[in-house]
């Protein structure tokens, strides 16, 4: 198959879609592999890198697109690479759908099919594809809302460890999923006064034993999540509902009551969002005020640290890389459950039925 790695032209955004050894194993494989020139070279994998492990170099987007079949990236296609997919392209990205109904309808009248890394669901639930991003991303959190709260920032100027003889900043993380319980190990290692909000008793109770009730642990309901949200410093918002847009937990009436110079950090801020305040920045723009509380929501976190983020991602995006050039999307997804949950858009019909749902669009199911 002929494969072809762009590089991707998302606001700062400069992970790229393979590392060099990914590209080795995909040419031993027998696949033809053509990169954008300096696709990764804001990260430190020059052409050089790509052309020893047997790939070609092309000089722009439009040829990369033009020549492969199977296209590997990073982030959702803007406008204008949207524009250049065919019936006979194969996307493999991630894509966030529920929450852009102009990207979902622009990839299914390309007639292409696009495969969402974020969907990819094994029989656990777990969701394989997202979980690096999500470990990257919630560290991030928690380190990019201590900076925030520092007073050249804008902040209301808390050092969240505190020191001896003064309070500890506060902490609310809602969502004890993947990238929750890593904004959580980040926050308490700063030493922070933490809250872990969750609808899982039993994800609440692993909090509680993983920190060795160091702790508060919270059901999620209205009042909890109003009360902490109100007495906190930072507040890191990590719900995730796979596929589907998330849900608004924290209000804008909680942002309100909040203390000037606080911070939220809005995770699932690609998914549409669980603060009601937010809407997506970039590294460019990061941040924004409401009510004096600073909101940090970058769509893309990860690509801040974008040479630690393409090796995470590489790791575990090859493995149905290779699945798909050797056997096509069809024969991967009988024989692969995991895989097929991540078609979002096959030959330009969306067979997604929870973002069909959420964007009020036709859906149709996937028989394979």
């Amino acid at each position: 198959m002929k494969i072809g790695v762009p590089g991707e032209i998302k606001n700062n955004e400069n992970r790229v879609g393979l590392v060099p050894s990914g590209v080795r194993q995909l040419v031993d494989d027998g696949h033809e592999l053509y990169i954008e020139t300096n696709a990764g070279a804001n990260i430190g994998f020059e052409d050089e890198a790509y052309i020893e492990a047997g790939a070609k170099i092309l000089p722009s987007l439009e040829a990369v697109y033009e020549t492969a079949t199977m296209i590997i990236k990073v982030k959702e296609p803007q406008p204008v690479e949207v524009a250049l997919l065919k019936p006979h392209h194969i996307l493999y990205t991630y894509l966030h759908l529920a929450a852009d109904k102009t990207l979902t309808e622009g990839l299914m009248n390309s007639g292409s099919t696009c495969i969402a890394y974020e969907t990819i669901q094994a029989m656990d639930g777990s969701l394989p594809l997202l979980l690096p991003m999500s470990e990257v991303a919630g560290r991030m959190a928690t380190q990019v809302g201590a900076t925030y709260l520092q007073k050249d920032k804008g902040g209301k100027g808390v050092l969240l460890g505190g020191v001896p003889g003064v309070k500890r900043g506060k902490v609310t993380v809602i969502g004890c999923g993947v990238a929750g319980t890593n904004a959580l190990k980040m926050a308490m290692g700063l030493g922070a006064d933490v809250t872990a909000i969750d609808l899982n008793v039993q994800r609440l109770a692993e909090m509680d034993d993983l920190f060795d009730t160091r702790i508060t642990t919270l059901f999620s309901n209205t009042q909890n999540i109003e009360e902490a949200v109100i007495n906190s410093d930072l507040v890191i918002g990590a719900v995730l509902v796979p596929g589907a847009k998330a849900p608004k937990l924290v209000t804008r009436d909680m942002i309100s009551k909040m203390e000037p110079g606080s911070v939220v950090v809005d995770i699932a801020v690609d998914q549409g969002g669980c603060i009601e305040t937010c809407k997506p920045t970039t590294h460019q723009n990061p941040t924004f005020l409401v009510d004096g509380v600073t909101h940090y929501c970058v769509a893309n976190m990860p690509g801040a640290v974008a040479r630690t983020s393409t090796y995470a991602l590489t790791n575990v995006t090859l493995k149905y890389a290779r699945m798909i050039a050797k056997m096509g999307v069809e024969e991967a997804a009988s024989i692969d459950p995991a895989f097929k949950l991540g078609i979002n858009i096959f030959k330009g019909d969306l067979v997604y039925k929870q973002i069909a749902d959420d964007l009020e669009l036709k859906y149709t199911e996937l028989k394979i």
